[in-house]
């Protein structure tokens, strides 16, 4: 079996299709997911309740309803896309059952996001892996063993949706497509979350959020003019694939539940890159504009929007319309500078901003970044170029409960970044993500399996 290399290299942890992957996890039988019609009928309440809302209200969290309450997901994921699109729905109620490799002699266990990064926490666990599997179930499921296909049909039976993020070529060999599993339930949705999508020549290949920024032109957008061209910082392909799929399964759930057949639906690290170029490919496809980098991390066409530099660091001022750039200069001491002929209009800054920088940078030199903000703020568009650390320490931040406690058997005092979606003005509350298989057995027997039968598939290797 073709396995990728540097498994454990940080700056591959955005892999969307490990052959490990064909290992995946799964299992449940109808408790009541589909009516005579093919439709999705309402989950009965009680200790049996397969919803995630018991007796009490509580989801299997023990948290309050939440609106997706009633949503099964199956998810064969690992790293950050599908991880990240399925920890949003978990977030919002929805019962996540994660998917993962059982062990396996000379392999790391589950989810390689689990031995990714350091800061482990305790045995099969990281920082890494909880800050993208909270509020999930974890069962393991090898679905080229014995046993496993039947298990997974099981748990379809009572499932809404089944998410994966293989290799593209991969979901139709493990039988996780729309075809193999319309027959157990029509009703089923199933997402798939790959490099390049399931057909044409890339199906098979290998994909990673670094390429897709390389490919789709976001590292030559980013940096400085005549610089080497830069990735973002962070996976921002991987997140906004994750939330593209998130956004589908749901889509596809809805058509579900009101005409009774699911679908496949697909969605692609290289398409949403693409997608997300919107008005600089428009620009180009139209005109064929290719838009250079500006200095400072400006703006393609307004001036001055753009970081200035400060006594201590850097701030970033955006004028973007006429009003915020008198009112700039009116603060920043330079009340002439609308009248002047270079300066006036947009394009007339646009075509002078060398001029326009060498008359602002010494007077922004002039205060410290926060004096600058405490002058600027709620009147001009500005905000502090920070470091991670000062990002995260911000009393702004702070304050507006953007860290989430998350206890953890390994580390009690364990924090992650709050979910950014607010209900009815509060923070959504969480759990820590799984350990590496906990809920297998549990899974199993609401699918109907007894202990002895899990014990049989646990003999065989595929749980």
């Amino acid at each position: 079996m073709h396995r990728r290399g540097h498994e454990r290299d940080p700056a591959h942890h955005h892999r969307q299709a490990d052959d490990r992957a064909e290992s995946g996890v799964s299992g449940s039988d109808d408790r009541s997911g589909e009516g005579r019609e093919g439709l999705n009928r309402p989950r009965p309440t009680g200790p049996d309740d397969r919803s995630g809302e018991g007796r009490e209200g509580l989801n299997r969290a023990g948290l309050p309803r939440l609106p997706l309450a009633g949503l099964r997901i199956l998810s064969f994921e690992q790293f950050g896309a599908g991880p990240f699109a399925t920890m949003h729905l978990a977030d919002l109620g929805a019962e996540v059952v994660k998917v993962e490799q059982p062990a396996t002699e000379g392999e790391p266990p589950g989810d390689i996001a689990r031995h990714t990064g350091g800061h482990a926490l305790g045995h099969d666990d990281s920082q890494y892996f909880q800050s993208f599997n909270r509020n999930k179930r974890s069962l393991t499921l090898d679905l080229r063993k014995p046993g496993a296909r039947e298990a997974l049909h099981r748990l379809v039976r009572d499932a809404d949706a089944v998410l994966n993020n293989l290799r593209g070529d991969l979901p139709v060999k493990l039988g996780l497509d729309h075809a193999a599993l319309a027959a157990v339930k029509p009703g089923i949705v199933c997402v798939h979350l790959s490099g390049y999508g399931r057909s044409g020549p890339r199906a098979a290949w290998p994909a990673y959020d670094y390429l897709a920024q390389a490919e789709a032109g976001f590292c030559a957008l980013t940096g400085e003019p005549e610089q080497l061209p830069a990735r973002a910082g962070l996976s921002v392909v991987d997140f906004l694939s994750g939330l593209t799929a998130a956004t589908a399964l749901l889509a596809g759930v809805m058509g579900a539940r009101a005409s009774g057949r699911g679908c496949d639906l697909d969605v692609s690290l290289y398409d949403v890159a693409m997608h997300s170029l919107t008005y600089v490919a428009t620009w180009y496809l139209n005109d064929g504009t290719d838009l250079p980098r500006r200095p400072r991390g400006g703006h393609p066409f307004v001036v001055p929007c753009e970081m200035f530099p400060t006594a201590d660091g850097h701030v970033f001022v955006m004028c973007i319309k006429p009003g915020f750039w008198r009112s700039f200069c009116d603060i920043a001491g330079v009340p002439g500078l609308p009248g002047d002929p270079r300066f006036k209009g947009f394009d007339d800054r646009l075509a002078n901003r060398t001029a326009l920088m060498d008359l602002l940078d010494p007077v922004m030199r002039g205060r410290t970044s926060a004096e600058w903000m405490a002058l600027l703020a709620g009147r001009v568009p500005v905000a502090p170029v920070l470091g991670l650390g000062a990002a995260l320490d911000s009393p702004y931040f702070r304050d507006q409960g953007g860290v989430l406690a998350l206890p953890h058997p390994a580390r009690p005092d364990l924090k992650v970044v709050a979910s950014p979606i607010r209900l009815d003005g509060a923070r959504l509350a969480g759990r820590a993500g799984p350990a590496h298989g906990a809920d297998s057995a549990a899974v199993l027997a609401e699918a109907g399996y007894t202990p002895a039968e899990i014990d049989h598939l646990r003999a065989l290797g595929a749980v």
